[in-house]
């Protein structure tokens, strides 16, 4: 007997049968209750799938077990045949047979069951199950908001159900090209991001303090020299609450005079702005002791503790601590962000958020093309580059850049770039797509220092005679009339001698005018600082020089030596309109900028480029 509720103000009078058919609001209920489920499961597919490695290519052991088995197959058949047509134990070679094809039907269950679990069919399948539960529940819920749908009879509660179902499968594939064309977009802004990081401009020829902030393990310090050979390391303490100021500032000051320190490079993570304020003390005391003008720019340390854990890092620095290594790694940053910064897993380095939720092997493709593009665009001093810095280089892999560098140990300094030819693993194929990037100051050929490649260097030097010039003079002033004679003695005619074409030749003239010429150098240099400021020395209208952080949809951050980035939005980015901030602003640029407001207690900068001269 069924049971009902005896309250008569409830409105309701349900029997708790279990026979009973479902309200509305039931069937809805549940149905978005299926969803939900079937979202979870079709998340952990897709974790799954994204853990899942590509599978290895068979060693040797398993290419020769399936030679062999394949040749135990066919020497049974063979048996087999022969057993049948002697007419002698035929039963008991069918008997073989069988439990052969057993074993291979066997086989092939195992497979396909396989198949159908692997992780991208499982993803395939809740991805379906998804968009059925969802079209069912939109479905529900239009008839839970619409009952009149109801009235009809069953065909016609049938056929609006698919046509919901249909409009609501047409949303999902529309959804999914706007995800993927965000993603697009976002990693191409990510690659962009990461190129102005990498191209950011060197300080050469300068001995580099590196500071590693930190509290409870103390700020670490290591001096390089300006080869970025590490000339000596050290853990001060210069936050004022463990009271060793004092101690850290004596200790830095002899450091700074030991080994000739003339920049500082600040890392920006925990207790960097107490460390900044400590070492801009030390710069003031050094100068007023010593007669020192010292100078410091902070850096970002965004990937920094991961190579320091890195076995790579290991390999580099087996003596020093994990810790230390980091702040080589920051002083080497400003040295050569470039050179370093390859050494990081691109995504460690912090080109923009959510990069994680982005498509992983898309993202990784677009980021290793950007880090090659660019080394090679820079180039590479083939005595001096590491191995992780080679290995970037068009046509060497990691084992090859390993070997150059053994090479080098072993034989002594590149004179040549024919010596290339020597170093093991590396094929002609490889020397003529690596060739060109690669440099060499000071070789006797000094076409070798040049981006000038192997190939053409019979047409560079029948350039030179044809113009009148020695191959000595490339680089120098006498060089710098080379397009005027090349004109004079006439392009055409120059290109049809030489067996060249014109962007060739011009490509050729460039270089010989301006041997290994860093396209780094035409970039704003790093803004150094001597002191630092906070939030209370800035006022509104105060102009200040600035370097672009990082740049957003909405605006570019700029630090303008403070704790905090300014936000320049992007209407106060120029007077003229402006859609996108990238179309104005990169990551590294030096500008100027004005002060709008300061709100101290959000800690906010408003700042704007409107009506202030860009020098």
């Amino acid at each position: 007997m069924n049971e009902q509720t005896n309250n008569p103000t409830s409105g309701q009078n349900v029997p708790k049968s279990k026979f009973r058919r479902k309200s509305q609001q039931e069937q809805t209920a549940a149905s978005k209750l299926r969803m939900e489920k079937r979202g979870e499961k079709l998340d952990a597919a897709r974790e799954k799938l994204a853990k899942q490695k590509s599978p290895k290519k068979p060693g040797a052991v398993k290419r020769l077990a399936h030679t062999a088995g394949h040749g135990v197959h066919g020497f049974v058949h063979g048996k087999l045949y022969e057993v049948e047509h002697e007419n002698v134990g035929t039963e008991g070679a069918h008997r073989s047979e069988l439990a052969a094809e057993s074993v291979y039907r066997f086989g092939r269950r195992k497979l396909r069951k396989a198949i159908r679990e692997h992780p991208a069919k499982a993803v395939e399948r809740a991805e379906s199950k998804h968009i059925k539960s969802t079209a069912d529940y939109y479905y529900r819920k239009t008839v839970e908001e619409h009952p009149e749908m109801q009235e009809g009879g069953a065909v016609s509660r049938y056929l609006q159900k698919q046509k919901i179902k249909r409009q609501y499968a047409k949303q999902a594939r529309e959804a999914a090209r706007q995800t993927a064309k965000a993603a697009e977009g976002a990693i191409t802004v990510f690659g962009e991001n990461l190129r102005q990081l990498l191209l950011q401009p060197p300080i050469r020829g300068k001995t580099v303090m590196g500071l590693d902030p930190g509290y409870r393990m103390g700020c670490k310090v290591a001096v390089v020299d300006p080869t970025g050979k590490v000339l000596d390391t050290n853990v001060v303490y210069p936050v004022p609450e463990f009271k060793r100021v004092d101690q850290a500032k004596k200790t830095i000051k002899s450091m700074v005079l030991k080994n000739g320190v003339e920049v500082m490079a600040i890392g920006n993570g925990t207790a960097g702005h107490e460390t900044e304020e400590f070492a801009a003390a030390v710069i003031r005391e050094l100068a007023e002791e010593k007669g020192l003008h010292l100078q410091y720019m902070v850096v970002s340390e965004a990937g920094a503790s991961v190579y320091s854990a890195s076995k790579l890092a290991a390999e580099e620095f087996p003596q020093y601590d994990v810790n230390l290594r980091s702040a080589v790694s920051i002083a080497r940053r400003l040295q050569d962000p470039l050179a370093e910064l390859v050494k990081i897993d691109p995504k460690a380095v912090g080109v923009g958020q959510y990069q994680h939720d982005m498509p992983q092997k898309r993202l990784n493709e677009t980021l290793d093309g950007v880090v090659e593009d660019c080394v090679n665009s820079v180039g590479v001093d083939l005595n001096t580059a590491s191995a992780p810095l080679l290995a970037r280089v068009a046509g060497i892999t990691n084992a090859t850049a390993k070997n150059i560098v053994a090479w080098r140990e072993e034989e002594g300094a590149f004179t040549s770039r024919a010596q290339l030819k020597k170093v093991k693993g590396l094929g002609p194929k490889a020397f003529e797509q690596c060739a060109g990037f690669l440099r060499l100051p000071g070789a006797k050929n000094p076409l070798d220092a040049t981006a000038v490649h192997p190939e053409s260097y019979p047409a560079a030097k029948g350039l030179l005679e044809a113009c009148g010039c020695d191959a000595k003079e490339i680089g120098t002033d006498a060089m710098q009339s080379l397009p005027v004679r090349v004109k004079n003695c006439g392009t055409k005619a120059l290109c049809e001698a030489l067996g060249v074409g014109e962007p060739t030749l011009m490509d050729i003239v460039s270089e010989l005018c301006k041997p290994g010429r860093d396209v780094r150098d035409s970039l704003p240099k790093p803004l150094l600082r001597s002191d630092v400021m906070g939030l209370e020395d800035l006022k509104p209208g105060m102009e200040l020089k600035g370097t672009v952080r990082n740049v957003i949809d909405f605006g570019a951050f700029v630090d303008i030596g403070v704790h905090q980035d300014g936000l320049v939005h992007v209407s106060q980015i120029s007077d003229k309109f402006i859609k996108n901030p990238r179309d104005a602003l990169k990551v590294g640029d030096v500008v100027q900028v004005k002060v709008l407001s300061v709100d101290t207690a959000k800690k906010r900068i408003a700042l704007t480029m409107k009506g202030v001269p860009q020098s």
